[in-house]
């Protein structure tokens, strides 16, 4: 589908109107449009031939023209006119965090600053400084975003690694003489983001499979082609990414996959572990001397060693291997465990998705209940529900309840915490829904600590939505003290969230096994805004695991009838 490909011309055609100081109406028309674009599941070609793009709700007469146009040309004319005079380098600065496009046009036009080396240059010299309505402080919060966005752009996000892991896998399915396959590496450990992109494969006819490999469509050069290794770069979102295949034989394949699995100091552990009982484990096997006592599946291998079989999230020497000795490995949450998702957009504010087409998508998703949380009247840039608008809602959910089989809709909101910590909502309200995720969208240059300690007194909220407020690609987060949080949701029995969007995953892992260990709930939602976005659960369920968090520190594992009464408690 070419969706995508329209949808990065219409945000890049956004980006260059802003630089040049067009009106905001414009640049919102074409963000807009790409969003709908990226998020839509139905071909638009398919959309375009049957004359159904104008019925789309958020593409108007223009932009319905400019995607036919591409679609029969090729080519976009307000594309090439919209980035005429624009260096290549100033669409990109747009990628820094606290650099706006009215300083990046500044910049331009008073300093001759073209791209990131010139920035960082006039930075250093001092004279972004000089700029009106700049001063020091704004220039070191540019410093500080361009640093961010370097080290965030040396790893790839969990979501873009493994999409393109699977996409590669799917393909390699179909090479000659392919047996098992499976990721290796921080992508099969479910780390938040990623470094390389390790397959392994187990195959007799290597060559002819590596060859395979290089014919990948998506391929845009091959950087190596050996007898047991391929490696080549596609291109991604975000910049090129290598993917490296690395093929052995089946009898060796369960020890090659926890090898290159990991981490390194997991296997650093497992080799002593294994010097002690005269073995040797390397990626070819575990031995005693030089016969092979296992190596086609990882149960063999760690059975080998006198140990049960370790999840890969666990696989970081924090105590696992000890806990296996002992047999006492914490049961994990299950990805197939979790029974619904706690926090939904619908096409009430700035979701995508209609009530009804939230609960078939959660229905396919195996689930037995999904919550619908939509913004509360602060949130305006969000299509924010009033009182009277959440009250028509809540009837309407329960009108849709009555018609719905095998899933349950629950009526919630994402109530915005204020500035003095009191919700968007009256009490007369909340008390009306199932779920209330109270969150920070404003504010963020003050510490929020008590704004959210403050929340977590009211009797209604159910969890505060990503405490932290970080966002992976390019936000630190809010000037907070989460272990204030943490012991204000345990002394209020109340749940925070782990929001499992690939870019927030908020919490990280570390506050997530404090919260364990100090008996918080994690609410596990998707903050999904797409039909697609109720997928990256998976992502939250990784991390989740990494953290050590079992079915009871999960409210998603609990049935809806058990749920509801959990909430109701607190």
């Amino acid at each position: 589908m070419k969706n995508k490909d329209i949808a990065a011309l219409f945000f890049t055609i956004a980006d260059a109107l802003e630089i040049k100081g067009d009106q905001a109406f414009k640049v919102m028309a074409y963000r807009r449009a790409g969003q709908i674009l990226e998020d839509m599941t139905a071909d638009v070609e398919v959309l375009a031939a049957e004359k159904k793009l104008i019925e789309i709700r958020g593409l108007g007469s223009g932009i319905v023209s400019k995607i036919e146009e591409y679609l029969s040309t090729g080519k976009m004319k307000k594309y090439d006119e919209a980035l005429l005079g624009i260096p290549d380098g100033l669409l990109r600065l747009l990628e820094i965090p606290n650099l706006g496009p009215k300083t990046i046009k500044a910049a331009h036009e008073e300093l001759g600053v073209r791209g990131l080396d010139d920035l960082k240059r006039v930075i250093r010299e001092g004279r972004l400084a000089e700029l009106r309505g700049m001063g020091e402080k704004k220039v070191e919060n540019i410093r500080k975003g361009i640093e961010l966005r370097e080290k965030s752009s040396e790893r790839i996000s969990i979501f873009e690694a493994l999409t393109i892991a699977e996409e590669v896998m799917e393909y390699l399915r179909k090479a000659p003489g392919i047996g098992r396959i499976a990721p290796a590496g921080s992508l099969r450990r479910m780390k938040e983001t990623i470094g390389d992109i390790d397959i392994l494969a187990e195959g007799k006819r290597a060559a002819e499979i590596i060859r395979f490999l290089t014919l990948f469509p998506k391929v845009s050069r091959v950087t190596s082609v050996g007898e047991t290794k391929g490696s080549i770069v596609i291109a991604g979102p975000s910049g090129d990414r290598q993917v490296d295949l690395r093929l052995v034989d089946g009898s060796e394949f369960g020890a090659a996959l926890q090898y290159f699995t990991g981490s390194k100091d997991h296997n650093i552990k497992l080799r002593g572990m294994a010097k002690d009982r005269g073995q040797k484990i390397s990626e070819y096997g575990v031995f005693r001397g030089t016969k092979k006592i296992a190596g086609r599946d990882e149960e063999e291998v760690y059975a080998a060693l006198g140990l049960p079989w370790i999840p890969p999230e666990l696989r970081e020497d924090r105590g696992e291997i000890e806990l296996a000795v002992a047999n006492e490995l914490p049961a994990i949450v299950d990805y197939a465990g979790i029974r619904g998702d706690l926090h939904v957009h619908s096409t009430w504010s700035d979701g995508r998705l209609s009530l009804e087409e939230i609960a078939e998508a959660a229905r396919a998703m195996g689930y037995a209940y999904v919550a619908v949380c939509d913004h509360s009247q602060s949130a305006r840039y969000a299509s924010g529900l009033t009182p009277e608008r959440l009250g028509r809602q809540i009837s309407e959910i329960d009108r849709l309840n009555g018609r719905l089989k095998r899933i349950r809709v629950l009526k919630g909101t994402e109530v915005d915490i204020l500035a003095d910590g009191r919700l968007d909502f009256a009490d007369d309200l909340l008390r009306k829904l199932d779920v209330v995720v109270a969150s920070v969208h404003s504010g963020f240059k003050k510490n929020v600590t008590a704004r959210i300690v403050r929340a977590l007194e009211n009797p209604f909220v159910t969890a505060i939505g990503h405490p932290s407020g970080r966002l992976i690609s390019g936000r630190d987060g809010y000037d907070v003290d989460l272990d204030q949080v943490l012991q204000a949701a345990r002394k209020s029995g109340k749940s925070l969230e782990l929001n499992a969007y690939y870019d927030r995953l908020d919490l990280n892992e570390f506050f997530l096994k404090k919260a364990r260990d100090m008996g918080i709930p994690i609410a596990l939602g998707t903050d999904s805004h797409a039909a697609d976005g109720l997928s990256m659960m998976r992502f939250g369920v990784g991390i989740a695991r990494r953290a050590w968090l079992g079915n009871g520190d999960v409210l998603n594992t609990l049935p809806l009838s058990r749920l509801l009464k959990a909430i109701r408690k607190r």
